[in-house]
């Protein structure tokens, strides 16, 4: 039987933002990625590092004005290449968990690939400024992105004093929970939930 492709390519053209994201499910953590913002880059690319997916993300914003709309329009199209690419959901674990530890820092990542958009995102960030990103716009990226793939989201760091390294942590466990979320389980024959759907 022939494995069913999960690539996805997705844009998104606003008067604030241009935004390009291409997403395959099954490579092997190749990353692309210019978005103007290189702390956004750096994490990015380790979210495709050790997720295991081949990602490529070209972004045009009006950093200007600030970094917002273009970290949330990434969260958008990125959550609409992972729905895209995740397609029905068939033979899919579903689930992800797990802990990263990034020197002081350790993150939890738990996912649903539920249908069922929602966020619990729970981390003590003590500078307002990363490199060139202000903390608060990982909330919402990882909004924009749970929100527009329709997946459950709870992400929380238990500990830590670097923000650089939290951040990464959470970057890590996101990769990593999500890849476990959606890798095939030759065990599962359809849709895992008892509805039939998700």
């Amino acid at each position: 039987m022939a494995v069913k492709s999960r690539r996805s390519e997705i844009s998104r053209k606003t008067r604030e933002t241009e935004i390009y994201a291409g997403l395959d499910l099954d490579g092997a953590g190749i990353s692309d990625v210019a978005t103007g913002i290189g702390f956004l880059d750096h994490m990015l690319e380790l979210f495709a590092k050790h997720g295991m997916f081949d990602l490529k993300v070209r972004a045009e914003g009006d950093l200007n004005v600030d970094a917002h709309h273009t970290v949330e329009d990434i969260g958008i199209v990125l959550g609409q290449a992972l729905k895209e690419a995740v397609g029905d959901k068939s033979g899919i674990r579903r689930y992800g968990s797990v802990f990263i530890p990034m020197d002081e820092a350790l993150a939890q990542s738990v996912v649903d690939i539920s249908g069922r958009p929602f966020i619990v995102f729970d981390i003590p960030f003590t500078l307002e400024n990363v490199g060139n990103i202000s903390v608060e716009l990982f909330e919402e990226f990882f909004r924009a992105l749970a929100f527009t793939a329709g997946i459950t989201l709870h992400i929380k760091v238990l500990y830590g004093n670097n923000n650089h390294h939290v951040i990464e942590a959470v970057f890590k466990a996101f990769a990593r929970s999500l890849r476990e979320a959606v890798a095939v389980d030759p065990r599962e024959k359809g849709i895992p939930s008892t509805k039939g759907v998700l």
